[in-house]
């Protein structure tokens, strides 16, 4: 593929997913808030097998979107600008909703067929089962409608449904919880509610109804949408087997409670994390889509913001997994404290998974989604192996050191296979600074820590600034010396 020089277009592109990320910050920063108060909250309200069935549900529930829905929002995501410059919008979310109605009565038709071994395998409860079966359908059009709005580039609308989703989902889950004495179950029927209140929301927001006219479906258009959706479908299934599995797995040896000591950990790193650090990429995709389709090279921009992803989240991740222990005590009930040593592995793991992010762009880019799917599977099997092999005898530690494993095994498969023409160069630059800036730090960490000063929160954030002070003085340093 030849790209066309055009540096006006790429600095224009690269102003707007600045301002993209402005936009999507405030959703970012308070979904992260929103993530971080969940903990505090739930583990308050539930007892560690409560919680644990409450994470297995949750687990649950994104297997089956995954399968079913997740694929068709993001395929809506990638060919929207195609079909919007050929000015067949109406008959492309035809297709979509045909898809996404096909799919989820397939749902229901294999969960009923096979409905025994979802309960003995996924030991979970038939309530759950059917509760879980339920909420896939406002979950699933959620996951379109989303989509169809990052699609126009329709950030601020974006933010405000997210937030509003949020905070929605853990007042009606505490609600139900509270006073009805409903346990995990009252968390889900929070979520049902919440997400349905929200759909109603995302259609006026997304224009859908001036958008969308039942129309033929249009075949021809299947064959891209599965060609491109299925691969990342599978693709998230090995996500899913790398980071989630192991829930199921620790619930099979160990027990609710510990799987529950397992979601804990799980949600103070992945999720949480990763909202933060989407700002970036939830901003600049859209635009690499476009910027891609118009046959511009791409790789310059990408490269530049995974320095600034780089940047933003091993200092974060470094801090968190030196101070473990204080960080679960500072968002989780006391009877989940065992949960911090899953921290360094799972927060490790995050800074891994989050930036194949920028090295599995390729595959989207080249429609070559395949490739993303058969690494992550081939991680993800190997997670699971380590999982059944570790934590009989090593417990939480064991959950750990496979989740960072696999998902350190992916990161390298994304490196090592790279289309033409579309390989990332890493921003060494950046990374040699932030080297530089870590000497400094890490000697004031061994100081903190030999002065005993007691203020945890204090100690993290004075490390962070320390770290990003030093950086700008050698990046000030750096960029005198080059002028």
């Amino acid at each position: 593929m030849e790209y066309i020089e055009n540096k006006e277009v790429e600095e224009a592109q690269i102003k707007g997913i600045f301002q993209d990320m402005a936009k999507y910050a405030p959703s970012k920063i308070v979904g992260m808030i929103g993530n971080a108060l969940i903990v505090p909250v739930y583990t308050s309200l539930l007892p560690p097998e409560q919680y644990g069935l409450y994470s297995i549900s949750i687990a649950l529930l994104s297997f089956l979107c995954i399968l079913f829905s997740d694929w068709v929002g993001l395929s809506g995501l990638r060919f929207f600008r195609h079909h919007q410059l050929t000015q067949d919008i109406p008959k492309y979310l035809t297709t979509l909703v045909f898809i996404l109605t096909f799919n989820v009565a397939l749902m229901f038709f294999v969960a009923y067929i096979f409905r025994e071994n979802f309960y003995s395998f996924f030991h979970i409860p038939v309530k759950y089962f059917l509760a879980i079966l339920l909420l896939i359908i406002p979950v699933a059009i959620r996951a379109l409608l989303f989509q169809l709005i990052r699609a126009q580039l329709k950030s601020m609308s974006f933010t405000f449904s997210t937030i509003f989703n949020q905070f929605l989902t853990i007042g009606l889950s505490v609600f139900f919880v509270k006073f009805f004495h409903l346990g995990a179950m009252g968390m889900l029927l929070g979520m049902g509610v919440s997400i349905s209140l929200i759909n109603l929301l995302l259609i006026y927001q997304s224009n859908i109804v001036k958008w969308f006219k039942i129309q033929k479906v249009e075949w021809t258009f299947l064959i891209p949408i599965f060609k491109y959706g299925v691969p990342i479908a599978a693709t998230s299934m090995s996500a899913w087997i790398i980071n989630q599995s192991n829930k199921f797995i620790m619930n099979n040896i160990k027990g609710f409670s510990e799987a529950g000591l397992v979601g804990v950990g799980y949600s103070l790193t992945l999720p949480l994390l990763l909202t933060i650090f989407a700002i970036i990429t939830v901003a600049a995709t859209p635009r690499i889509i476009n910027m891609y389709e118009e046959k511009i090279d791409v790789r310059p921009i990408i490269s530049r913001f995974c320095g600034y992803y780089l940047l933003i989240s091993l200092p974060v991740i470094t801090v968190i997994s030196l101070y473990a222990t204080e960080y679960v005590s500072i968002f989780a009930n006391e009877q989940f404290q065992s949960a911090f040593k899953l921290i360094p592995y799972f927060a490790f793991g995050t800074f891994f998974l989050a930036l194949t992010d920028y090295t599995t762009l390729q595959y989207h880019l080249a429609n070559r989604t395949y490739i993303d799917f058969v690494i992550k599977l081939i991680s993800g099997i190997v997670g699971v192996f380590l999982n059944i092999w570790l934590i009989p005898d090593h417990g939480l530690v064991g959950v750990g050191i496979a989740t960072l494993a696999a998902n350190f095994l992916y990161f390298i498969f994304s490196i090592t296979i790279v289309l033409p023409n579309l390989c990332l160069k890493f921003p060494w630059q950046t990374i040699y600074k932030m080297f530089l800036a870590a000497v400094p730090t890490g000697v004031v960490y061994y100081v903190f820590g030999a002065f005993n000063v007691s203020n945890a929160v204090i100690e993290m954030i004075s490390l962070l600034l320390l770290f990003y002070c030093v950086y700008l003085l050698f990046r000030n340093l750096f960029l005198k010396y080059e002028s």
